[in-house]
């Protein structure tokens, strides 16, 4: 080793052994730049796991998918490490919880500072002795995939992007023996390839979202000494290791200085995106929108549909009331979207905010059945990032995986024999049976009927049944079961029956019945930043939502379209406003509805 390499090596251990007093944040530290303007990018990782792609083509688990484990690594100051501590309280009652310890003395501080904040650790909690720099193992950990969809699972390993932290970047080789799963890695040209789990995510079915960070960090003049590569070789590289079919890359944020997706942006299900939302104007929310038009105006899901969107606020920094960019720091900023599946739970950052209580709403309305876990993350997200990038999943080793498409709104004349419900399922032993369950009411009482084998060769649905014709303007509940030739049994929706899918029946011919509408509180109210106005309808209607001051003069038109049906929130930005007393119409056909609103 030559002395360049041994003084950056003594810095690092530095840094281990200094890690709770000066913990690593997610982006590189002025430290960490100057390391590496002196001394450069060290020396290549060793070349243990597979570094060729799989032989058999490959599917990239997507994150609400069924989970074996989910890990997290210990290390960071005490605030840091409480809100570990919360999700493995949480996690465990789901899955395995995977701890990666540096050393001995780290488990027993892991186990006493668990001990104090009441978590169990007796079961389904597990130390691993694994070296690290750093606690944000979303973007060093490595990626679930399946060869031939839902046979083996693999990991696969991308050479991380922060090139001085060389024990975060190799603690796949340690926790895929501990699996005893194999492990593919991207470590040679010209498949070199550098990401970061944070700015990567997969519908599951061959499509995957980035920033365009992807492509400059493997551009040319790239700082991680790894060969240059076009977009088409970048996706090449994604399609054979990962079987990623459509990556779509979106313009990075001129504020958030990591670029990573993550902090704005996730995936809920196979079509329907959940994506921050700034008032007009402000930071990043211009690049958001244009980012997301992009999307829907260029994409449509695997399905072949366009994106349902479902838009959560973000939140202004909660000590100053500013938004980013922050006086002296760059845009590393409070957001809902950094949240985690873990099976039936799903954990999501909170900041002590007003719009806390929105954005908790927001999960529960778009993932009936799931526990919604919030975390008060306000004392680790100054450095970088929040709940999803300090976890990673770990997928099951047999998925029984079911797709399907959420049926629309049915209408009787068009399907006088029931509702045709198609779904694709799966499982390595074969499957023994399928079946639909479905009710008037999401309490029950639930009816089945089969599922059975689709057999025609134009579609590639597996299976198809019948729901039988339902009463016009009611809504029907469903959910598919499934069960393997091993025995193994599985729901989509994973929470079924507490969480479901639905419909509306309409009926085109004998009937004038309209939708009732309703115009829900009004949050926070009074109000003076991001307000949340919330609508509520039994099927899909059009009006619009306006703002009128105490004169009666309409000050904006917040809303004009298609209202979809159940519960939908649109948002204002009460900071914009002068003080005073405003009143929220909702109109829908000969309906009008008024609500009171106070700005401070």
């Amino acid at each position: 080793m030559t002395l360049r390499y041994l003084i950056l090596a003594f810095l690092l251990a530095g840094q281990l052994s200094a890690q709770n007093d000066s913990p690593l944040p997610r982006y590189l530290t002025a430290e960490e730049h100057s390391q590496l303007q002196q001394l450069g990018v060290p020396g290549d990782l060793p070349l243990s796991g597979i570094t060729d792609p799989p032989a058999v083509p490959v599917r990239t688990m997507a994150e609400w998918e069924e989970l074996q484990a989910l890990l997290v690594t210990w290390n960071g100051p005490s605030d840091w490490l409480a809100i570990v501590a919360e999700i493995i309280r949480a996690a465990r009652e789901e899955c395995r919880v995977v701890v990666n310890c540096s050393n001995q003395a780290t488990i027993d501080d892991a186990k006493s500072t668990l001990a104090a904040a009441g978590v169990d650790f007796s079961s389904n909690v597990e130390f691993v002795i694994v070296p690290n720099n750093s606690i944000w193992v979303r973007d060093y950990g490595p990626n679930c995939v399946y060869a031939n969809d839902v046979d083996s699972l693999y990991l696969v390993d991308w050479k991380y992007n922060r090139p001085t932290r060389k024990m975060d970047d190799s603690i796949a080789t340690t926790i895929a023996p501990y699996l005893g799963l194999p492990l593919y890695r991207t470590l040679l040209a010209p498949n070199d390839l550098v990401n970061t789990g944070g700015n990567f995510m997969s519908d599951g079915m061959g499509t995957a979202f980035a920033s365009k960070l992807v492509l400059n960090e493997n551009a040319p003049g790239n700082i991680y000494n790894v060969s240059t590569k076009t977009e088409t070789q970048i996706n090449d590289i994604f399609q054979e290791y990962m079987g990623i079919e459509r990556f779509i890359k979106m313009t990075t944020l001129p504020y958030d200085g990591i670029h990573h997706i993550d902090m704005h942006m996730k995936l809920l299900d196979e079509e329907t995106l959940l994506v921050g939302k700034y008032p007009d104007n402000e930071s990043d929310g211009p690049q958001i929108e244009a980012n997301l038009s992009y999307v829907l105006n260029n994409f449509k899901t695997s399905f072949g549909t366009p994106f349902k969107v479902v838009r959560v606020p973000m939140p202004a920094f909660y000590e100053n009331g500013q938004y980013p960019p922050y006086p002296g720091q760059g845009a590393l900023y409070p957001t809902y979207a950094n949240a985690v599946f873990v099976n039936k739970t799903i954990i999501i950052p909170v900041y002590n905010n007003t719009l806390d209580t929105a954005a908790i709403d927001t999960f529960q309305k778009y993932l009936p059945g799931y526990r919604v876990f919030p975390i008060n993350c306000r004392d680790i997200i100054d450095a970088g990032g929040a709940v999803h990038c300090i976890t990673k999943e770990i997928g099951v080793s047999d998925p029984l995986r079911i797709i399907h498409q959420e049926l629309p709104c049915m209408d009787n004349t068009l399907w006088p024999g029931g509702y045709p419900v198609w779904a694709s399922i799966a499982h390595r032993s074969g499957l023994q049976s399928a079946k639909i369950h479905y009710a008037s009411s999401p309490d029950g009482p639930w009816q089945v009927v089969d599922l059975p084998v689709y057999l025609q060769d134009d579609t590639t649905w597996t299976h198809k049944g019948i729901i039988p014709l339902q009463p016009a303007n009611s809504t029907v509940y469903y959910y598919i079961e499934a069960t393997a030739v091993n025995g193994k049994t599985f729901t989509r929706p994973i929470t079924a029956p507490e969480g479901y899918w639905k419909f509306c029946v309409l009926e085109t011919t004998g009937t004038d019945d309209l939708p009732r509408t309703e115009l829900l509180d009004i949050y926070p109210n009074p109000a003076s930043a991001i307000t949340v106005i919330p609508v509520s309808t039994t099927g899909k209607t059009t009006g619009s939502i306006r703002i009128f001051n105490a004169l009666g003069q309409q000050v904006e038109s917040v809303f004009s379209g298609e209202f979809p049906a159940g519960k939908s929130s649109y948002f204002i930005d009460a900071n914009r406003y002068v003080s005073g007393t405003y009143f929220v119409e909702l109109q829908t056909g000969s309906q009008i509805m008024l609500k009171k609103l106070v700005i401070q």
